[in-house]
């Protein structure tokens, strides 16, 4: 059955810089039009926690070589982010649309998405950024009161205020392009932060976690899945134990006591789980329940879809 799905691409989709990025671009592309060629509606939602930082850090850089360069504020880095990372997969999406004799049109959308100003993340900076670090550059970014955190057992890595998404901006225009049987790249990085300040939209100093931005994006187009992709091919709780268990399925309950116990690592599986949990409860009874969530690997996506495998979550 044909359905419209919002895919969020983690960030093994994208690699770590750019050489990697254009060779993964082009395995992401295979998967994701297998997708279309089966028939269904797709929106491609993407990380860019490596890019984005190594943008802030390119122009930090940058101005301490040469003060006539401006330090950009973190908004304008995501926009960037979105931009090039957009190019890429745009490009590889239609060699292999090309490839496959299908003329579906793929673009990229610069995508504003409203936070809060007053949201408590402000005050709470926890969204990585950039590559991994050891503990002692760290503590020299530490020293300069740069936030840092260890981030679920990988390494350390700067962080920056990560508030929840409650409007998609151009989520019309996304709409449209799907009427119009076209593919959006659209809330790139988590999508551009901004809030209503003097009647306009203005930047903010965050990144927004690009799985609430999906889930939030799905809600608003009306789609009927939300795919988060990752690692792994399955969520798990006592994971890394010897008692591990792979999931396949959760209900919305059945989630929320598992996080209740401390079962998904904040910097990894935690914020899948709270995004798929967003979705799948958004609107009326009726919507919740029409609605599911699937968390799996990119290459297991459509088997995902067919139920073959991955973690589905419903009402």
């Amino acid at each position: 059955m044909k359905k419209r799905i919002v895919i969020a691409l983690g960030g093994n989709a994208l690699g770590e810089n750019l050489k990697e990025q254009m060779a993964a671009a082009q395995g992401t592309a295979k998967a994701i039009v297998d997708l279309v060629e089966a028939g269904h509606e797709i929106v491609i939602v993407h990380g860019n926690g490596p890019q984005v930082g190594m943008i802030e850090t390119a122009f930090e850089t940058a101005a301490r070589a040469d003060p006539h360069f401006p330090i950009l504020p973190m908004s304008v880095c995501v926009a960037l982010s979105q931009g090039y990372i957009g190019y890429d997969l745009q490009n590889t999406l239609r060699r292999e649309l090309d490839f496959r004799h299908i003329s579906t049109p793929v673009a990229t959308i610069v995508t504003q998405v409203e936070v809060d100003p007053m949201d408590p993340a402000f005050l709470n900076p926890t969204k990585p950024i950039g590559g991994f670090i050891t503990e002692t550059e760290a503590e020299v970014l530490r020293s300069k009161g740069i936030p840092v955190m260890e981030d679920a057992g990988r390494g350390w890595r700067q962080v920056v205020a990560s508030p929840r998404p409650v409007n998609i901006i151009e989520a019309e225009t996304i709409k449209a392009m799907l009427a119009a049987g076209q593919i959006p790249i659209a809330a790139g990085g988590g999508g551009i932060p901004v809030a209503m300040q003097d009647s306009q939209y203005r930047g903010q100093s965050a990144v927004i976690d690009k799985d609430f931005s999906a889930a939030k994006l799905a809600e608003l187009i009306g789609a009927d899945m939300l795919i988060i992709l990752t690692a792994v091919e399955k969520v798990a709780i006592n994971f890394g134990k010897p008692d591990q268990k792979w999931l396949d399925a959760l209900t919305v309950e059945e989630a929320k006591q598992y996080i209740a116990e401390n079962q998904f690592a904040k910097g990894s599986m935690l914020p899948k789980v709270q995004a798929a949990i967003s979705f799948v409860s958004a609107g009326t009874q009726t919507e919740a329940v029409s609605r599911t969530a699937l968390i799996t690997l990119l290459q297991k996506a459509k088997d995902g879809i067919e139920g073959k495998t991955g973690t589905i979550i419903t009402h």
